[in-house]
């Protein structure tokens, strides 16, 4: 049975990654969390991480990052095959706020996980999911690829840029053997309540106006390719699998891009229709409001499709299954994301959940 790491488990992209993991293989799964302002436990007790039908596959770890991985803790997680390091600070806004936080998490992180993966005998894989973000704007008719040059526009995309390239010296210097993946906008179940996605779907709800911001002229809306984050599993997996049968994917970069470009007013109006409003909106300049935060983005996805990878669901199948689970789920939308909650939360679950979290 191959054992995997996944940092970040609790996590928006890593929990749909732990299911899907969970749900198509036969492997072990180690999460690894410090259980933070973008985690909650709910989404592993949803996806049924703790459940008797995972028994002997699932086991949960706490560790803040910003530690180096003590003996301990690294005897906790025991052999492991591969590592997903998904662990980060995230959010644009915040990152501007306070940008030594992002460099805390997702930096210094990224270089005490990496040091712990040295010490590991039969590490086959390590992927470090990056961002599109990296690269700063696109102009019009422009897709990165993935070698190409970085211009970070915030504190948050420095400070991927930043783990990235410490997980790619890693490779180089001491032959880690590490796999870079860009991801553009991801959308799905679960997600943390500050995001477009679920923001637009409650003010639809609610009948609340939405900012989405525009061009300094006010006619243009800015752009984004989206890509549900069960794709996103899914090509780890295809990488992984491409791996296995002896594919050189070691010491490379790939985009993991959404099938279609689409601009944020489009994609409101496509959620208000489908949960059946009207449309409050209003388009405001996209750096006067957010200073830091670009109005388009895109990569091109080629080089993971030359190799045959497809995704099982199309955009607009993902896009209107996520917009009808949340009016189903409504109290997803408002979620309290908040560190005394998090401490209720482990007190909420069944036996099983509440020993992991006592051995941590």
């Amino acid at each position: 049975m191959k054992r995997v790491l996944l940092t970040g488990i609790d996590g928006f992209i890593g929990h749909h990654i732990a299911e899907g993991i969970l749900k198509q293989t036969d492997w072990k799964v180690i999460g690894l969390s410090k259980i933070d302002t973008a985690s909650t436990l709910h989404r592993l007790q949803d996806i049924e991480f703790w459940s008797q039908k995972y028994a002997g596959r699932v086991e949960f770890v706490f560790h803040d990052l910003r530690a180096p991985i003590n003996p301990y803790v690294a005897n906790r997680i025991g052999p492991v095959n591969y590592i997903l390091h998904l662990a980060a600070s995230t959010h644009v806004d915040r990152s501007i706020e306070c940008p030594m936080e992002f460099v805390q998490d997702n930096v210094v992180g990224t270089c005490n996980l990496l040091d712990y993966a040295r010490t590991l005998d039969g590490l086959e894989l390590l992927s470090y999911f990056s961002t599109d973000e990296v690269f700063g704007p696109a102009p019009e008719g422009v897709a990165y690829k993935e070698w190409d040059r970085y211009q970070s526009s915030n504190p948050y995309a420095a400070s991927k840029a930043g783990g990235e390239e410490l997980a790619y010296s890693y490779y180089n210097t001491y032959g880690l053997p590490v796999v870079i993946t860009h991801t553009m906008n991801v959308f799905g179940e679960r997600q943390h309540p500050e995001k477009f996605f679920p923001k637009v779907i409650n003010a639809a709800l609610q009948g609340e106006k939405i900012f989405i911001h525009s061009n300094p002229e006010r006619t243009k809306a800015g752009s984004r390719f989206y890509v549900h984050a069960r794709n996103v599993c899914a090509a780890m997996l295809y990488l992984i699998a491409q791996h296995e049968k002896g594919v050189k994917i070691i010491g490379d970069k790939f985009n993991i891009v959404g099938e279609r470009e689409m601009d944020n007013l489009s994609l409101a109006q496509f959620i208000a229709k489908v949960v059946g409003k009207e449309l409050k909106y209003e388009l405001v300049d996209f750096h006067s409001s957010r200073p830091g935060h670009d109005l388009r983005y895109a990569l091109d996805g080629t080089k993971l499709k030359d190799m045959g990878f497809a995704y099982p669901k199309t955009f607009e199948q993902s896009l209107e299954k996520t917009v009808q689970w949340y009016i189903t789920h409504p109290e997803w939308l408002l979620a309290d994301f908040s560190k005394a909650q998090f401490q209720k939360e482990a007190h909420a679950f069944d036996e099983g959940a509440k020993q992991m979290l006592k051995k941590a």
